[in-house]
């Protein structure tokens, strides 16, 4: 289904959540999006502005209320900003958002048949947040070190990504 890119503006205080900042998109804006993408569940990738600056975010429900939750990249020192007025343009994004494992995660799921065998198992955000961690590290050091931790994590023998560890 070819999805518009048209996006939609609007003004929102930040909120907080936890230790979480965000704003509730406006339920005609939400509803907007929710036609354009084409369902009404589930994360929706978004794009769009907030104070001039570009971000790409996921929309997602927690609780019963839609929200976009406003990280640091998004716009700096947002968890001191609660309260604040911010103009935020938004959209939906279907640009290919597919993260490939990193080829050391990769060598060691394959090396490692009981640890690969629950990794296809678990739910695909779970294993998104394990390819995505270990994707975005700086180092090839830190990378080898963190394939550790995750294969250990998948047999149950060690925290990895806040989580204890499998079993």
């Amino acid at each position: 289904m070819e999805q518009k890119t048209e996006s939609t503006s609007f003004k929102a205080v930040i909120e907080i959540i936890g230790i979480n900042p965000f704003v509730f998109v406006p339920k005609p804006i939400l509803e907007e999006l929710f036609r354009e993408f084409g369902k009404d569940k589930g994360p929706i990738p978004i794009k769009g502005m907030i104070n001039g600056t570009d971000y790409k975010q996921t929309l997602v429900r927690f609780n019963g209320e839609w929200r976009l939750y406003i990280n640091t990249i998004m716009l700096p020192k947002s968890p001191t900003r609660i309260g604040e007025e911010v103009e935020i343009s938004i959209a939906i994004d279907s640009s290919d958002r597919t993260i490939l494992p990193h080829p050391k995660l990769v060598k060691a799921l394959t090396e490692n048949p009981q640890a690969n065998e629950v990794f296809v198992r678990l739910i695909p955000s779970l294993q998104n947040e394990i390819v995505r961690y270990i994707a975005n590290l700086k180092t090839e050091a830190s990378v080898e070190r963190n394939v550790i931790k995750a294969i250990n994590f998948l047999l149950g023998k060690e925290r990895f990504i806040g989580r204890d560890g499998l079993k």
